[in-house]
């Protein structure tokens, strides 16, 4: 294989690499970092390949394993909930490469189901239903027989298939309830914060690793949240911007070329049923000015 031809090859297949990367992580600096290590790797291996994007499928799969079973030590000086890095854009306007990335309704809350699955499972289920590769290729990665992959993916299946996503919601419906949620907040109006938030809605909060005073672990229920967000955010709500948030309408907050969080909401119904707030400035979306 000439290097011309292997590295414009490699650019092809790139944003799928990616997407696989990130529906594995959760975290757009570390799918890049897998997805180099992968490029170093084709580059270093002398085997002939047959089909190179299921080659390179397999070895970002295999690199995004072993960078979660090495990423859970790092999680201990965490405080709150870890939330994935979202994928914005502020003129609901997403580029081919973000299309890619959230395929699928690959939003924020799906992800955060993703996390409590185990590598395997995760891996099962991401490379099997999402991108179709057949359960004896899956196998050998996490070093289980074609049936036991098939096992894994099919409980990962039954935990994916009980959270609620932004799926089947039409994007006008969703912004009209996040709009209504962030007039109630700006009003500190805790009757009309009730009428838009699911009875059983979740809130999360992901200010980044360390101790920090934003940091806390999920608060559930309406009246909770309502609470809460009363509390800490109507001062906040009139610097909300709208934004799209793994496709989703959501909310950045702050300046608009940096903003110091973002807002992910999962809507069912017509109630806000997941909020996911992001302050982690590793986290955060840089945009150009202008």
């Amino acid at each position: 294989m000439t290097g011309d031809w292997l590295t414009e090859e490699f650019e092809q297949q790139r944003p799928h690499l990616k997407a696989v990367a990130y529906r594995m992580l959760g975290s757009l600096s570390e799918s890049e970092d897998a997805v180099q290590e992968a490029w170093i790797r084709l580059n270093r291996t002398d085997a002939a390949i047959d089909n190179l994007g299921g080659w390179l499928t397999t070895v970002v799969g295999r690199i995004s394993l072993d960078m979660l079973r090495a990423r859970s030590a790092q999680r201990e000086d965490y405080v709150g909930s870890w939330l994935p890095e979202p994928v914005v854009t502020i003129d609901d306007s997403l580029t081919p490469e973000q299309e890619t990335l959230i395929a699928d309704s690959v939003g924020l809350a799906l992800l955060v189901v993703l996390e409590t699955l185990t590598p395997g499972e995760r891996l099962a289920f991401v490379l099997h239903d999402m991108f179709a590769l057949p359960f004896d290729e899956i196998a050998p990665i996490i070093h289980r027989t074609p049936t036991a992959a098939r096992q894994l993916a099919s409980r990962a299946r039954r935990a994916v298939q009980g959270a609620t996503t932004n799926r089947e919601v039409d994007p006008h419906e969703q912004r009209t309830v996040v709009d209504a949620f962030l007039a109630a907040s700006r009003n500190g109006d805790f009757a009309a914060l009730l009428e838009v938030l699911d009875p059983d809605v979740v809130f999360r909060i992901d200010a980044g690793p360390g101790t920090s005073p934003g940091a806390r672990p999920p608060i559930a229920g309406a009246p909770a949240v309502a609470a809460q967000i009363l509390a800490r955010g109507t001062r906040l709500a009139p610097f909300a911007r709208h934004a799209l948030v793994n496709g989703a309408a959501g909310a950045i907050v702050g300046e608009p070329t940096r903003p110091f969080a973002v807002v992910g909401f999962t809507v069912s119904h017509g109630r806000v049923t997941a909020i996911d707030l992001i302050t982690d400035p590793n986290k955060l979306p840089h945009f150009d000015a202008g």
